[in-house]
C-alpha cells in the first residue's frame, strides 16, 4: 500500500444497497421518465435546446444530423451517439410521434422497423411546434442547472406552450417503475385544458367529453370504451386498438384491406407473422398476403379462399394477429422530481401550474427590461432639456468618469443615466429624436403599468394562459386519427365462427358431425338420391336436423336426461364422412343414446326462456311440458329432464311459445290433434301424463308435431317410402288421451308409419334410408290429400332398405322464384333458410 493511504472497511451490504439507490434515483430522475411540465425526457429535452442553441430552427435551413448530435453529446448528454440520433430520429417520425417536433431530411427509418440512416448521411432542423416548446426561453422563464462537467448551463424544463405529455405521450423503463402514456389530440387536449382553467372542480367524466380518447399517429379503431375511461380515472388502464379495414373485390377475389394498423406495431413483422399462421394452418381462409403500402398510404392485402367469409376471417387475424393489440396505459411522470402515477386531470393541473409560472416570471422579466428603459428615457429626457449645461459639463471634463461624475451632481441622476448621457450620440439632438424619446417613454409607462396589471391580478395570467393556448390549437389542431368504437368488448368465440345453416346427422350408433347445408343439393320426387354419409356396416343414419352455428344444442336421450352443447362444437364433417361418437363429445351413459334435439336461441336471455317451453313424448304416448327456463343453466354430466316409466324411452322433445298443438302420431297409422294447454308446465323430475292411448302393445308413438300456424299441413312417411300431405282440418281436436284417427291407410305395401312433420309450400324435404342415401325433394310437389289414402311413392325403395329420418328444409321464396325464372335447380346454399320465427320446430 503506499504512503498516506488507508483502507476504510465498508460493509458490502450497505455499499450495495447505497449505490443501487443511487443509481436507480439516477435512472428514474434523469433518463427513463418525463416531466409532467414539458412531458420531455432529459435526452429529448438537451436535443431541442442543443438545436435552440444552433440556430437550427424551424426558419433555418436544415444541418447534418451529426453536427446536432455532437453539439448535445459534447455539451449536455454524456452518454453514447445512439441514444441522441435515436431520440432525435424517433421526434421524427409520423408513426411514432403524433405531433413531431423535427423535421428530418433523409432517411429517418420505416414503419416496418428499418432503421435509419446513419447521421452523417441525414439533416434535421426542429418544426414550428418545437419552436412553440422553447419559446420565452430567454426570459429568465425557467431554471437552468448546470451541465455534465459544470462548464455551461442548461434548462431543467422548457417553457413549453404546448401540453407535450398528453399530446405526445411517453414510454420509458426505469428501475422498478415504468411509464407508458398514449398521445392524444391536441385540439382534443387544448379544449379539456381550457373547461380545466375556467373550472378547477370539473368532474373527470367532464373533462372525458373534451379528451375523448387517445389519438394514435398510426390511426387505428380504439375497440372498447371501459379501458379509456379506467386510464383517464386512475392513470392505468388497457385500451384496446384494431386496424382499420375493409372488405374489396379485388379481380374477382374477395379481400380484406388495411389501411390503418395499431399503434408501434411493426407492419412487416406482423405480415410475416401472418403468413406463418397461414401456413401452420392456424388461420384459414387466406390464400395470399400483399402488402401494397407506398408513398400514399398503408395497404396491406390479404386475399381470401373463394369460400372464406371476409367477416371471420377479420375477427380471426384480430384474434391471432397484431391486427389487434392492447395498449397499457401507465401515467408516471415526474413532478417535482419524485415518479408520481396520474390521472388526466392532474396532469393538466401541473401543465397549468407550470404555465402559469412561466407567464409570471416572463411578466417579471419584461417588467424589469421595461423599468431599467424607462430609468434610462428619464435620464435622456432631462439631458435634452438642459442639452446646453450638458454639453458644457462634459466639454470641461478631463475624462468620461469625470463628466458623468459631474452630471450625477449636477443633476442628481444615477450611474446608468449618467453614462447613457455620456455616450449619447448627437444625432438625437435633433428636436424629431427628442420627440422619439419622450413617446418611447409614455409607452413604456403604459406598458409598465400593463405589466404590473398582470401580476397583481390572477384571472389575467390566465386569460394569457388561455389564449396561448387556443393560439397553438389554431396553428396545430387538426382532426382525430383514431375511431373510438365504444361498443367494442372481448372476441366471443361465436365472433369467429359463421352462423351459417348445417346439417346435423346423427347415426344409430351414436354419431355426430355437422355439414354446410351448402353441400346438399335438391332433386325431383322420385329420384334415386345421393350418398349422404358413409356409415360403418349394419350402422344407418337414424336423425337428420337443420341448425345454425350459434344456435344452443340441448340433446335429450332416451332415459330422460338432458345435455347443452353449441352447434359450433360439434366436429365439422363432409357429406360422405362417419363424423364423431356422441359420447366422446357429451357425458352419456354407456347404455343410453339420444332420441331429440332442440335449437334454441340465447339461454341467457330471460324473456326468452320464460316465453317457451319444451315438450317431450315418449314411445308409450306419455307426454310432458316444462318451462325452458329450467334447461337455462348448462351442467357438464347433463340434467333430468323426464322421469320415464320402466320399459319406455323418451322419444321427442319440441320447443313451444305455450300456445301451440299437439299431434302425435302411431306406428300403427293413427294420430291424435290436442291443445297445449291441456298439459300443465310440470318440474324437470316429473314423468308427464297420457298423450294417446295405443292400438296395441306392439304399437308405439313414431313422431311428436307442434303446430301454431294452422295453414300448415300435416305430412306422414311410411318405411316404405310412401307419403302424403293433408290438411290440420282434417284431424278434429279432441282431449289428450284418446285413440286418435287414422292418418294414414297402413298396408304390408307402404309398411308401418315413420314419420309425422308439419309443412308447408316452401318447405323442402330430406329424406334418408337405412343404408345411407339421401333425398331431399320440394314439399310442393306432393298433393294434399285425404288422411285416409296411403299417400304416393316418395323415394324408390331397394330391396329390403327403409326409410330411417325425415326432415324439411326452409326455403327462400325470392331465390327459388328466380331459379325457376332461370331454369335451374336451386342449390341448397341458396335455397335454404331457417325460419327463426318457426320456434315451435326448430329441429327441423
Amino acid at each position: 500500500m503506499a504512503d498516506g493511504e488507508k483502507l476504510i472497511p465498508i460493509n458490502i451490504e450497505d455499499e450495495m444497497k447505497s449505490a443501487y439507490i443511487d443509481y436507480s434515483m439516477s435512472v428514474i430522475v434523469s433518463r427513463a421518465l418525463p416531466d409532467v411540465r414539458d412531458g420531455l425526457k432529459p435526452v429529448h429535452r438537451r436535443v431541442l435546446f442543443g438545436m435552440h442553441e444552433l440556430g437550427v430552427r424551424s426558419n433555418s435551413s436544415h444541418k447534418k444530423s451529426a453536427r446536432i448530435v455532437g453539439e448535445v453529446l459534447g455539451k449536455y448528454h454524456p452518454h453514447g451517439d445512439t441514444s441522441v440520433y435515436d431520440a432525435m430520429v424517433r421526434m421524427a417520425q409520423e408513426w411514432s410521434l403524433r405531433y413531431m417536433l423535427v423535421d428530418g431530411q433523409g432517411n429517418f427509418g420505416s414503419v416496418d422497423g428499418d432503421s435509419p440512416a446513419a447521421m452523417r448521411y441525414t439533416e434535421a432542423r426542429m418544426r414550428k411546434i418545437a419552436d412553440d416548446m422553447l419559446i420565452d426561453i430567454e426570459k429568465e422563464t425557467v431554471d437552468y442547472q448546470l451541465n455534465f462537467d459544470d462548464s455551461l448551463k442548461e434548462p431543467t424544463v422548457l417553457p413549453t406552450r404546448v401540453p407535450a405529455l398528453l399530446v405526445n405521450g411517453a414510454s420509458g423503463i426505469a428501475v422498478g417503475m415504468a411509464t407508458n402514456m398514449p398521445p392524444h389530440n391536441l385540439a382534443e387536449v387544448i379544449d379539456g385544458t381550457v373547461a380545466y382553467i375556467d373550472n378547477n372542480d370539473i368532474e373527470i367524466d367532464e373533462l372525458i367529453t373534451h379528451i375523448k380518447a387517445p389519438d394514435f399517429p398510426t390511426g387505428g379503431i380504439i375497440y372498447g370504451y371501459d379501458g379509456v375511461k379506467e386510464a383517464f380515472h386512475t392513470g392505468r388502464g388497457r385500451v384496446k386498438m384494431r386496424a382499420k379495414a375493409t372488405f374489396e373485390e379485388v379481380q374477382g377475389r374477395e379481400c380484406i384491406v388495411v389501411t390503418e394498423i395499431p399503434y408501434q406495431v411493426n407492419k412487416a413483422d406482423m405480415i410475416k407473422k401472418t403468413a406463418d399462421l397461414v401456413n401452420d394452418k392456424k388461420l384459414e381462409g387466406i390464400s395470399n398476403i400483399r402488402d401494397e403500402s407506398d408513398r400514399n398510404g398503408m395497404r396491406i392485402v390479404y386475399i381470401l379462399k373463394r369460400d372464406a367469409i371476409p367477416n371471420i376471417v377479420l375477427n380471426m387475424l384480430y384474434k391471432y394477429t397484431a391486427l389487434q393489440t392492447s395498449f397499457s396505459v401507465n401515467n408516471i411522470a415526474l413532478v417535482n422530481g419524485r415518479p408520481q402515477l396520474l390521472n388526466v386531470k392532474e396532469m393538466i393541473h401541473y401543465f397549468v401550474e407550470h404555465r402559469h409560472e412561466v407567464v409570471v416570471r416572463r411578466t417579471q422579466f419584461e417588467l424589469k427590461k421595461a423599468e431599467d428603459r424607462a430609468h434610462i428615457l428619464e435620464g435622456l429626457i432631462i439631458a435634452s432639456d438642459n442639452i446646453d449645461e450638458v454639453i458644457a459639463i462634459i466639454r470641461a471634463s478631463n475624462n468620461a468618469d469625470e463628466a458623468r461624475a459631474n452630471l450625477i451632481e449636477r443633476f442628481k441622476l444615477s450611474e446608468i443615466q449618467a453614462k447613457a448621457i455620456v455616450e449619447m450620440r448627437l444625432r438625437q439632438l435633433t428636436g424629431l429624436e427628442q420627440d422619439k424619446l419622450r413617446t418611447e417613454y409614455d409607452e413604456i409607462m403604459l406598458l409598465i403599468a400593463d405589466l404590473k396589471d398582470i401580476l397583481e391580478k390572477k384571472e389575467r395570467r390566465m386569460q394569457i394562459i388561455k389564449d396561448e393556448l387556443l393560439e397553438i390549437k389554431d396553428k396545430y389542431g387538426d382532426e382525430r386519427r383514431s375511431v373510438i368504437n365504444i361498443a367494442g368488448g372481448d372476441l366471443s368465440m361465436e365472433d369467429m365462427i359463421p352462423d351459417e345453416q348445417v346439417v346435423i346427422t346423427i347415426s344409430h350408433a351414436g354419431y355426430i358431425k355437422r355439414t354446410p347445408l351448402s353441400e346438399y343439393k335438391t332433386q325431383n320426387r322420385g329420384g334415386v338420391g345421393q350418398k349422404a354419409s358413409s356409415t360403418r356396416n349394419e350402422d344407418f343414419l337414424e336423425h337428420l336436423f337443420v341448425g345454425t352455428n350459434h344456435q344452443y344444442m340441448l340433446f335429450f336421450t332416451q332415459k330422460g336426461k338432458c345435455f347443452w352443447m353449441r352447434v359450433f362444437e360439434i366436429p365439422e364433417g363432409s357429406r360422405t364422412s362417419k363424423g364423431r361418437a356422441i359420447q366422446n363429445l357429451i357425458n352419456i351413459e354407456q347404455d343410453d343414446s339420444v332420441k331429440a334435439f332442440i335449437c334454441t336461441q340465447d339461454l341467457k336471455d330471460e324473456e326468452y326462456i320464460n316465453a317457451h317451453y319444451v315438450i317431450m313424448a315418449t314411445k308409450k304416448g306419455v307426454v310432458k311440458k316444462t318451462s325452458l327456463e329450467q334447461y337455462s343453466r348448462p351442467r357438464q354430466n347433463g340434467i333430468n329432464a323426464i322421469t320415464v316409466r320402466d320399459g319406455d324411452e323418451l322419444l321427442e322433445a319440441k320447443l313451444t311459445t305455450g300456445s301451440s298443438e299437439i299431434f302425435l302420431g302411431l306406428k300403427s297409422g293413427k294420430a291424435i290433434r290436442f291443445e297445449e294447454s291441456k298439459t300443465r308446465p310440470m318440474g324437470r323430475n316429473a314423468s308427464g301424463v297420457r298423450g294417446i292411448t295405443l292400438a296395441n302393445d306392439e304399437d308405439e308413438v313414431i313422431g311428436m308435431v307442434s303446430v301454431h300456424n294452422f295453414e300448415d299441413e300435416i305430412l306422414v312417411v311410411s318405411e316404405r317410402g310412401y307419403g302424403k300431405r293433408s290438411s290440420i282440418e282434417d284431424y278434429r281436436v279432441t282431449n289428450r288421451g284418446g285413440k286418435g284417427v287414422k292418418t294414414i291407410s297402413v298396408t304390408d305395401k307402404t309398411g308401418g308409419l315413420v314419420a309425422i312433420k308439419n309443412v308447408t309450400d316452401s318447405d323442402d324435404l330430406m329424406i334418408i334410408n337405412k343404408s345411407g342415401i339421401a333425398i331431399r325433394m320440394s314439399v310442393e310437389d306432393l298433393r294434399v290429400m285425404g288422411r285416409a289414402t296411403q299417400g304416393v311413392r316418395l323415394i324408390n325403395i331397394k330391396g329390403n332398405d327403409s326409410i330411417a329420418a325425415v326432415a324439411k328444409v326452409m326455403k327462400d321464396e325470392d331465390e327459388i322464384e328466380e331459379a325457376e325464372i332461370l331454369d335451374i335447380e336451386v342449390d341448397a346454399e341458396d335455397g335454404t333458410e331457417i325460419d327463426d320465427t318457426d320456434t315451435d320446430d326448430k329441429e327441423s
